[in-house]
């Protein structure tokens, strides 16, 4: 599936790639419903009904992943909320296993996120994922989403990468297609990012459930 030979440096999504979607999906479609549900004196479904349309509203946007816009937009503490349940965050198979053998066989690791700066501190400081990257890219330090064409033109001006040598792998559908336009040659989607969760249609993408699949 990947030939190593091919391949220089190795981008990485977090949420879904390295770890578990299970926090997140928890977090947006259970515990916030739960403190909003709790703060408004409303039933959980009723809760549900008002915030799942405004998520859908800005999905694919910055302020999607912004825990200060969604502080603002709610009026409750995000950050906090997401440390009630950081016991979830989990990270997938193989991965450390994965990173070790990159920076073994002399690739280099990007971890390249939409995660907002205050999920991206928590995650890290429970998982400590960062000891095994050679960086971390925040879309929320370029102020748009991987989503976007310009992202990639940032992201290289930041490290430079040649499209032709590069692999990215991520659990987002449009976010492969960006890149896919923007020119990066080798893309690998995620079957299963969600534990709890059937596997995937990762649609044109070739994908994988673990990294052994792809162990350098």
């Amino acid at each position: 599936m990947i030939d190593w030979q091919q391949i220089d440096i190795v981008l990485l999504d977090m949420d879904g790639t390295l770890l578990d979607l299970n926090f997140d999906n928890h977090f947006w479609q259970e515990h916030v419903p739960l403190r909003f549900a709790e703060k408004h004196g409303i039933d959980i479904p009723a809760a549900k009904d008002t915030l799942f349309p405004m998520f859908r509203e800005v999905e694919g946007t910055m302020d999607w992943y912004s825990v200060d816009y969604w502080t603002d937009s709610l009026q409750m503490d995000i950050a906090q909320l997401k440390a009630e349940v950081r016991h979830l965050i989990d990270i997938h198979p193989y991965v450390i296993a994965f990173l070790e053998r990159l920076k073994a066989t002399g690739k280099q690791s990007i971890l390249v996120t939409n995660a907002h700066q205050k999920s991206l501190m928590l995650k890290m400081d429970k998982t400590r994922l960062h000891k095994h990257l050679d960086h971390i890219i925040c879309a929320h330090d370029f102020g748009m989403p991987k989503e976007e064409q310009t992202f990639w033109d940032r992201l290289r001006g930041e490290h430079e990468f040649d499209k032709k040598r590069t692999l990215l792998c991520d659990d987002s559908l449009p976010v492969l297609r960006s890149a896919k336009q923007y020119g990066i040659e080798h893309l690998l989607a995620i079957y299963k990012p969600d534990s709890k969760r059937p596997e995937k249609d990762t649609e044109e993408f070739e994908g994988i459930t673990y990294f052994n699949e792809i162990m350098p």
